[in-house]
């Protein structure tokens, strides 16, 4: 999208999704979720931007990029593995079946790579070989291919708590799916990964790591839930530059998105310290990365939702039908 287009939408912004005529609301760091009486469940994506354990601004057309980008992936992914969706009244919004959520977050890895507490690489750099019921060789380099795809399931942290790492043979110590039900997510997720990685190299990705989140209907089969593929859940690189900076020692050129927060964590301790205000031409190169990112990811351009005043507005008008009071 070009930038003067992009600053003229600038206004078109949703950072919040509270509609009173929807019950049961459960608000999100970026989602705001509403549970239907016929079992399904109302899921808008504002644009918040989350960092830092906290809300640090909106970002226009966030929500909008991250909603088509997994649908984009649910839609070709759904020969794989049933989905939550049930249907797409608003460029923001899913509606979806209401399911009971899987206590595995289950990460797909296909490099050696990441930068969080439980990402292999970070424990590969401390020394450890064993994780996550894997041995890796020695000698291995940042950003590194691995041998083939591997699964590093974390706890699902509900209620403020934090993911831990766990194996195969600890998940099922600990019960917290069945044999069968492990069996059915594993062979879900590579398969999804595999799908994945193979359209992502003909945009000229690599797609590097992804997480799923998976959740059991009333008659218990495993359906894919939450988003897919997107840029905030996956990690993309572009592949015509990924071997040469990986022989520098370089990292692969990815989607960065963190100009948000690279800029406040510069000008203040975010954990702890009043946000300043963060300049517009930032919130608009952030809009552009994602928007950059879905044109690369899907193939297509991307067209806004309809401008019929503010977004909420729209999303309230489209959301009528399923008002209950």
């Amino acid at each position: 999208m070009d930038q003067a287009i992009l600053r003229a939408s600038a206004h078109r912004i949703l950072r919040d999704a509270t509609i009173p005529e929807l019950p049961n609301h459960y608000s999100g760091k970026v989602r705001d979720n509403y549970d239907l009486p016929d079992g399904n469940r109302v899921i808008i994506a504002t644009d918040r931007l989350s960092a830092f354990d906290r809300i640090l601004c909106a970002v226009p057309f966030k929500g909008e990029v991250l909603t088509q980008t997994a649908r984009y992936w649910f839609e070709k992914t759904a020969d794989i593995c049933p989905n939550h969706v049930v249907s797409y009244p608003d460029p923001n919004t899913v509606i979806g079946q209401r399911l009971e959520i899987l206590p595995v977050e289950i990460v797909v890895r296909g490099y050696l790579a990441g930068t969080t507490g439980t990402s292999i690489l970070t424990l590969y750099k401390k020394g450890q070989r064993e994780m996550y019921g894997i041995t890796l060789p020695d000698g291995m380099r940042d950003n590194q291919k691995l041998r083939e795809a591997i699964i590093t399931p974390t706890s699902k942290a509900f209620h403020g708590g934090h993911d831990e790492p766990l194996s195969a043979e600890q998940i099922l110590e600990q019960k917290l799916v069945t044999p069968e039900q492990w069996q059915q997510l594993t062979t879900y997720a590579l398969a999804l990964f595999a799908r994945g990685q193979k359209l992502a190299a003909q945009r000229g990705l690599i797609l590097a790591d992804t997480k799923y989140e998976f959740g059991t209907d009333p008659s218990g089969r495993i359906v894919l839930a939450d988003e897919i593929h997107t840029p905030d859940s996956s990690r993309y690189w572009l592949a015509d530059s990924y071997q040469a900076r990986f022989e520098a020692g370089e990292k692969p050129e990815s989607f960065d998105k963190d100009f948000v927060r690279n800029w406040v964590a510069a000008r203040c301790d975010p954990y702890h310290d009043e946000i300043p205000e963060i300049p517009e031409q930032l919130l608009l190169d952030t809009a552009a990365v994602y928007i950059r990112a879905y044109e690369t990811i899907t193939g297509k351009n991307f067209e806004p939702g309809p401008d019929e005043g503010p977004v909420l507005d729209r999303v309230r008008k489209n959301l009528a039908p399923y008002f209950t009071r």
